[in-house]
């Protein structure tokens, strides 16, 4: 496969719930090892546009190509609580037929890269919430490596801890060469973490505008007084502003 062909490829998609527009002939792409953004407004239908793709909700009109197995961690927490970490890790594991002593054999290879030594044998309640979707961020890996779809998973959490993390899926998404498409409504953070960033409008939802994201990261702590950061955020910002 090109590294260059699209994993995720949307065509003129509309969608309608009860006579309201939601999407209005969305068209992007998402190629292999990228890491893209969708930046919008509260409410805007971004998370419709996952559902589309993980073919939770069918479209109106436009086509729509998927090329590779796609998994998606959503917003709310989804951890069972009377499992340790280790065993809710390997749940789509065993729901695909792996025995369990396997699944756990798995789980293990991967608790290092992930950030999570120590505390595969303890109980959610026990965790951190960056721990907590460190452990849910594995587990939506392991259910597919190849295209991840990630809805806002550091919203919630302080935003030291939110930091950590988006420099850790960074040097996580160079790691595995994973494809992951993220959501989120947070400018710095699109920026922080992405290859390009697509902004959309308000409902009913249109691409406003595609952005590069050409900075270097090799001083991360840095990225966001650069001139080339405060570049990209002022192009993100004006085409939200023309929403």
């Amino acid at each position: 496969m090109n590294s260059y062909q699209s994993k995720i490829l949307l065509n003129g998609i509309s969608k309608s719930y009860d006579g309201m527009k939601i999407l209005e002939d969305i068209s992007f792409n998402v190629n292999k090892g990228e890491l893209v953004t969708i930046v919008g407004p509260s409410g805007s239908g971004k998370s419709t546009i996952f559902n589309i793709i993980t073919k939770l909700t069918e479209v109106d009109g436009g086509n729509l190509t998927i090329n590779g197995n796609v998994s998606y961690m959503y917003q709310k927490d989804m951890m069972v609580p009377w499992k340790k970490v280790v065993d809710n890790i390997a749940i789509p594991l065993v729901l695909n037929g792996v025995k369990k002593k396997e699944a756990r054999e798995v789980v293990e290879e991967y608790i290092d890269i992930f950030g999570l030594q120590g505390f595969q044998e303890k109980y959610p309640s026990q965790l951190s919430g960056g721990m907590k979707q460190r452990a849910n961020l594995l587990k939506t890996y392991l259910t597919s490596d190849d295209i991840m779809l990630l809805d806002e998973p550091f919203g919630a959490l302080d935003s030291i801890t939110r930091g950590k993390l988006q420099k850790w899926l960074v040097e996580l998404k160079r790691k595995t060469n994973s494809t992951i498409l993220f959501i989120t409504h947070d400018i710095d953070e699109a920026i922080l973490i992405s290859d390009r960033i697509y902004v959309i409008s308000e409902k009913p939802a249109i691409i406003k505008g595609e952005v590069k994201v050409d900075i270097s990261r090799n001083n991360y702590e840095e990225i966001s007084l650069s001139k080339e950061f405060i570049e990209i955020k002022r192009n993100v910002l004006k085409l939200l502003g023309n929403t």
